[in-house]
């Protein structure tokens, strides 16, 4: 699912769930490893996408600096973070910590 800074709120902050956000961009050829990754682990998992291009104020808020920028939320927090390119079992593992 792609974010805005209008849904942000209610599909990441407000999620009764855990949510990977896929901070990235077009020309980013890590953040295009990184799709059969996500397509994996959006079957078990919500995973959202955020283009960092065409939003800056939300990739500023949380501090994105380098991407792909992977943040995992839980109640509206950040639980887990990686940076570049992430193995789908590290991501797999930390969202499953984030839902006990």
């Amino acid at each position: 699912m792609l974010l805005e800074e209008f849904n942000f709120k209610h599909e990441v902050l407000e999620s009764a769930e855990p949510v990977l956000v896929d901070f990235w961009a077009e020309w980013c050829g890590p953040c295009r490893t990184m799709t059969p990754t996500l397509h994996a682990l959006a079957r078990d998992f919500k995973v959202c996408k955020v283009n960092v291009d065409k939003n800056q104020k939300l990739a500023g808020r949380y501090n994105i600096s380098s991407i792909p920028a992977l943040l995992i939320f839980k109640n509206g927090q950040v639980v887990a973070q990686h940076l570049g390119v992430t193995a789908e079992n590290v991501l797999r593992a930390d969202l499953k910590r984030a839902q006990s």
